[in-house]
């Protein structure tokens, strides 16, 4: 059964093949993702590696938690479950910060924004 790894910290130009290589040193991997930005494509400087088995994730967790590359030390654990985002889609609700205001001009059904700052 694979095991997923949460891979925190890592170099922004660190390619998924040298993570690879890295993890490849514990045993087989079945899945590697470093998670990347949709508009620029530039890393976030965190990815995800499948272990083939528990007791792999379990060698790379302890042999890679901690273990430095271009002066950064990674953070590599088990990864928790993605959590279900609320509400379907958009912003959420009224959080405070910038806000429109509209008032009526004249009474009439013609509105004029304000702003409140």
């Amino acid at each position: 059964m694979t095991k997923r790894l949460y891979v925190g910290n890592l170099p922004y130009s660190i390619t998924e093949d040298e993570l690879r290589d890295l993890f490849n040193q514990v045993g087989e991997i079945e899945k590697l993702t470093i998670i990347t930005d949709r508009e620029t494509g530039r890393s976030k400087g965190f990815g995800f590696v499948e272990m083939a088995t528990e007791e792999l994730a379990q060698s790379a967790i302890t042999r890679f938690n901690g273990y430095s590359i271009n002066n950064r030390s990674l953070t590599v654990n088990e990864a928790k479950p993605r959590e279900e985002r609320g509400g379907g889609g958009g912003y959420g609700g009224n959080r405070g910060g910038y806000r429109e205001n509209y008032r009526d001009r004249d009474g009439g059904d013609r509105r004029e924004r304000y702003d409140r700052y």
